[in-house]
């Protein structure tokens, strides 16, 4: 029996007989970590391109004109664009109404705030607690309040307050009171509506968390003797605490810029404007009054307010330990 010739130190293979294959040489483990690395911002990299041009460019835009002189003159070519520099924002931190506006924003925001977490929160627990009818009832309310168009459900909450035809006074005794009229009341009803279209959120997340929890946990804090309140302050919430981050982050964002709400129910601020905030100040500057440069820095500054409030909240979750 012939056979072929071989290399050095390799057996000889018969003649007519298959080859066996050749193994492709793996590439080395550094190479394959850098190629593995890259696969995810591959997959993201269309919707990262979406984002860019939904979210940078006009951000871009935004802080562009917020540097210039751009009015209705500059807008219709009667004058020529110039650059400010710093003049609109000293401008604007000049105007005392700005300032008043901006703390009755962060005011007012930060009430609708806690009032949402502690409404979202306490109907998550009240989920776990109930059968499944009612808890189907609620969690069906819930989603139909969410899913309510913000001008659609401004428009029902200004008729059930109405002095003379809504059904909200009636029940409560108060006669021919308009909420409207007063600043004051007239934030609490928007908070009323703000708070009714934002709880569904937080409430289907913490209960969504509140599921996630083993069951021999809470039922180890109830056996020790502790209260309701004490299980979810003491072995809820820490437990929690990742999706409260997430949905106190996403609310301070609704609504500090909360726009539909305060424009549709006080008819665009209420008298003589005691009921604006920064979103609506914002719209009456670039708009009614044509000063699109003033408008883009108000912007400008919700932008970096939120921006540094989220980052300080972070940072302060960090500094306790906890992952985000």
């Amino acid at each position: 029996m012939t056979h072929h010739a071989t290399a050095a130190g390799q057996a000889a293979v018969p003649a007519g007989a298959a080859r066996p294959p050749r193994k492709t040489p793996r590439p080395p483990v550094t190479t394959r970590r850098r190629d593995s690395s890259w696969t995810p911002w591959l997959y993201l990299a269309p919707a990262l391109v979406v984002l860019a041009g939904l979210l940078v460019y006009p951000i871009y835009q935004l802080g562009l004109i917020s540097f210039l002189e751009y009015t209705q003159a500059q807008v219709s070519g009667g004058e020529p664009i110039t650059f400010q520099g710093l003049g609109n924002y000293r401008t604007l931190f000049s105007d005392s109404q700005f300032r008043q506006v901006l703390l009755a924003t962060v005011l007012f925001a930060g009430a609708c705030v806690v009032a949402t977490l502690a409404v979202g929160c306490a109907l998550a627990v009240l989920l776990t607690r109930v059968r499944a009818v009612p808890r189907l009832a609620l969690m069906l309310a819930g989603l139909g309040a969410w899913a309510t168009p913000a001008v659609t459900g401004s428009t029902v909450w200004v008729f059930l307050f109405d002095p003379d035809f809504g059904p909200a006074n009636r029940v409560l005794g108060l006669g021919d009171f308009s909420w409207t009229y007063g600043r004051h009341s007239a934030f609490a009803l928007v908070l009323f509506e703000v708070v009714w279209c934002s709880f569904p959120f937080v409430m289907v997340t913490v209960y969504a968390g509140i599921r996630a929890i083993p069951g021999e946990v809470l039922e180890a804090a109830a056996l020790d003797g502790a209260s309701n309140w004490r299980i979810w302050r003491c072995v809820m919430a820490p437990m929690l605490r990742p999706i409260l981050v997430v949905v106190t982050i996403q609310s301070i964002i609704w609504d500090f810029k909360v726009f539909t709400q305060i424009y549709v129910m006080t008819n665009g601020g209420g008298i003589a404007g005691q009921n604006l905030v920064l979103n609506v100040y914002a719209y009456q500057k670039a708009f009614a009054s044509s000063q699109y440069s003033l408008g883009s820095a108000i912007g400008v500054v919700m932008l970096l307010i939120l921006l540094a409030v989220t980052l300080v909240y972070l940072r302060l979750l960090r500094r306790q330990g906890e992952e985000i």
